[in-house]
């Protein structure tokens, strides 16, 4: 019996906390990774590390990205919806991803 009890306040405790890390990004947050991943493309390209196409390609990318995120606050005055930040933090982790590997291949400047 004793254990059934020390089960349920673990349980009780734990389950509050693990939904709170899996809540949508903030807009905070979103508008912080472009700012770190503009100064990580920055310095790949001080460094050398990343390519004149490579950067291009990422400033593309980078620009699609913002221009969505546009398109869903205009849908929503403004607001971007739980999902819309979802979708926005996939695709910055999927570019953040691209940064990386550009900047860690072979090409150099």
């Amino acid at each position: 019996m004793k254990l059934i009890r020390i089960f349920l306040a673990v349980s009780l405790t734990v389950t509050p906390a693990a939904l709170l890390a899996q809540a949508a990004p903030t807009n905070a947050s979103i508008n912080q990774r472009k700012v770190n991943q503009q100064d990580r493309i920055a310095q790949g390209v001080k460094s050398g590390q990343l390519t004149a196409g490579e950067t291009a390609h990422i400033e593309k990318q980078e620009s699609a990205i913002n221009k969505e995120e546009r398109a869903m606050r205009a849908q929503d005055n403004g607001h971007l919806t739980s999902a819309d930040k979802n979708l926005i933090n996939k695709q910055q982790n999927q570019e953040s991803r691209r940064i990386y590997k550009d900047k860690h291949n072979a090409s150099v400047r």
